[in-house]
């Protein structure tokens, strides 16, 4: 050993608070440990597969890697082993002592709030913390594949670890990969016992691609696990329960998957594929990374996790592609330009959106559960993949004055009579959509709109869009003709209500704004409010232009300021054509009140406050 002395380190401050809450707190399901070790072996193991296409000579015994639970009653010790890529010293550092990049602070602070952690551990690069649930005290004992040095990890869970070189015996023993060795807590001893280490293996980790062997005093060791590649079965071998497990086992997940996707591509490229919806949505699904989390198999050796196997508006969908062609010293230069991978992308891509649209045909129940946690992923699409754009768009649901999860397709069957466009408000809530004035016309004439209000919808709406030949219509933005559509009875007489001054009002609120606004026009969206503010029929939809002003935290476009002419608050405008005070004091309150509907600030707050007061105290005092 070049080193021979412990050194104490202290955890980084996320993992002390992870820790404390492990240490301290009772998830509902402590089971989770064991799934969480044994996949981070089975991780190792394929590293390991891996790494050795290159070096021969990291499986210098030829042994093939395999998982090893031994659980040891005299001692109170469960040890997971596994003949892996192991680590060396810089590596236990790195790698139980910090969190990995997902394992912020708003992720323990979410654990903290939860109930249950299950659904959260695992899926944040925590998973080995999970032990300190059922353990008082781990020791990690690990050897680098090829290296001389055996390096020895101690922690009680408190404030920090310490590493220091192994002991002549562990050294011994531990020939290539990592040893962990749990000190059961007094309230865990049941972990000791066989029948419950093979439920938790059946139940969770039947599908690890390396055997999971039970290491008892008495008897031989002994498989526990099918280490079946099941993506390679056929499907008529396999039933429900099957795909369940392997979801569970390859997803990491706790929840039932929503679809599965089961099939072998022959023809100029083999590959089998093992794909699942889940039916709840992760928390890291927007990471700004965006990465998918398909596993690429080559000839069921794991090459990697990070290729990119779905676009990243189906970032959600779990599983395995295993291709019989890819060669397996892939570079990560080969897979980012790789001409059969982009292919097999390609392909299954159409295969994964072809098996939504008859999911939603078929059984619309598990698409909900699709759509309600990750439509807002699948709409990304819609601004993304002009391939797919239709696709997408047929198979996207929307809340609508007239429901939830309504489809173009219905929404086109319900159009009113001489109504060629379909329409569309975009906000920051379903509440304040409903109760926009730009969503007055279209009400009284009974024209159904979709309220928009996921923040990807500001930009797919962009695009210009269409379906079934109707093209897609802001409420906010560009000139609005309703006058085809036949007007109701109550339009009628609001029609009879006498009118302000067109020209005459336009030219007055035009001089008090003055560079308030682009533009002052009367509103064809308009019934019973005063006034509402649209963009231009040219550049980006209000809401769009919002978004990226607080991001780039830039100056706005003026809008434009529609009026209803038959409003008492802009009659008065005209009737106060002689008071210029007045006539400002209304014009910037009709301006200042649609800013307020839009869920915005008036420009000057103060100047507003004074304002109001006025006008009040005027009609107070009269």
């Amino acid at each position: 050993m070049t080193d021979t002395a412990t050194v104490s380190h202290s955890f980084q401050a996320e993992v002390s608070e992870l820790l404390h809450l492990m240490v301290h707190s009772v998830y509902s399901e402590t089971d989770i440990f064991l799934r969480e070790l044994i996949s981070n072996a089975s991780d190792a193991c394929d590293k390991l597969r891996y790494e050795a296409i290159a070096k021969p000579e990291l499986i210098g015994d030829g042994e093939a890697p395999q998982i090893r639970i031994i659980p040891d009653k005299a001692a109170s010790t469960l040890t997971i082993a596994d003949s892996g890529i192991g680590m060396d010293r810089q590596e236990l550092i790195d790698h139980l002592g910090t969190i990995a990049r997902s394992g912020t602070k708003a992720f323990v602070q979410k654990l903290a709030e939860a109930k249950d952690g299950t659904g959260l551990i695992g899926q944040f690069g925590v998973g080995f913390y999970s032990a300190f649930m059922v353990a008082d005290r781990i020791t990690v004992i690990s050897r680098r594949a090829g290296g001389n040095e055996v390096w020895t990890w101690t922690s009680s869970g408190g404030a920090g670890f310490e590493v220091a070189p192994a002991s002549e015996e562990d050294a011994k023993r531990v020939t290539r990969g990592t040893e962990i060795v749990l000190h059961l807590k007094d309230d865990a001893k049941k972990y000791l016992e066989t029948y419950e280490i093979e439920r938790i293996v059946t139940a969770y980790s039947d599908n690890i691609q390396f055997p999971i062997m039970l290491v008892q005093a008495e008897g031989e060791p002994r498989q526990i696990n099918s280490a079946s590649a099941l993506w390679q079965r056929s499907k008529s071998e396999l039933t429900p329960e099957d795909y369940s497990k392997a979801y569970k086992s390859i997803a990491n997940a706790f929840d039932e998957p929503a679809m599965t996707l089961h099939y072998r591509a022959e023809g100029r490229y083999s590959y089998a594929v093992l794909l699942f919806a889940p039916s709840t949505k992760p928390f890291d699904l927007f990471e700004p990374a965006r990465k998918g989390k398909v596993k690429l198999y080559v000839r069921r050796v794991f090459i990697t996790d990070d290729a990119d196997l779905m676009p990243a508006y189906l970032r959600f969908i779990r599983g395995v592609i295993d291709s019989e062609d890819l060669p397996l010293n892939l570079s990560r230069e080969m897979l980012q330009n790789n001409p059969q991978l982009a292919q097999i992308r390609k392909a299954v891509t159409t295969r994964v959106i072809s098996e939504l649209e008859q999911l939603a045909e078929k059984d619309a129940e598990n698409f909900d559960k699709i759509w309600d946690s990750f439509g807002a992923v699948i709409k990304e699409g819609l601004y993304e993949d002009f391939e797919r754009r239709d696709k997408l768009l047929a198979l996207s649901r929307f809340t609508t004055t007239a429901g939830e999860k309504r489809s173009l397709k219905q929404y086109v069957e319900g159009l009113k009579e001489n109504q060629t466009e379909i329409y569309f408000l975009v906000g920051d809530s379903i509440e304040r959509l409903k109760s926009n004035p730009r969503l007055e016309a279209a009400k009284a004439r009974g024209v159904e709109v979709l309220l928009l209000t996921d923040p990807v919808d500001a930009f797919w709406t962009s695009a210009r869009l269409e379906f079934d030949g109707k093209p897609l219509k802001s409420l906010s933005q560009g000139d609005i003709n309703f006058d085809p559509i036949p007007v109701t009875e109550k339009e009628a007489e609001d029609e009879a209500k006498p009118a302000a001054d067109e020209a005459n009002t336009i030219a007055l609120i035009k001089a008090s704004l003055g560079e308030h606004v682009t533009d002052v026009k009367v509103s064809t969206r308009l019934t019973t409010s005063a006034s509402c503010l649209v963009a231009g029929s040219h550049g980006p939809d209000r809401e769009l232009e919002r978004i990226l002003s607080q991001q780039a935290r830039g100056a706005r476009t003026k809008p434009i300021l529609e009026i209803n002419l038959r409003h008492p608050l802009v009659v008065a405008v005209a009737k106060a054509a002689a008071d210029k005070a007045k006539v400002d004091d209304l014009s910037f309150l009709l301006l200042e009140q649609a800013q307020i509907l839009d869920g915005e600030l008036p420009e000057d707050p103060a100047a507003f406050a004074a304002r109001l007061n006025r006008l009040v105290l005027q009609g107070v005092t009269a």
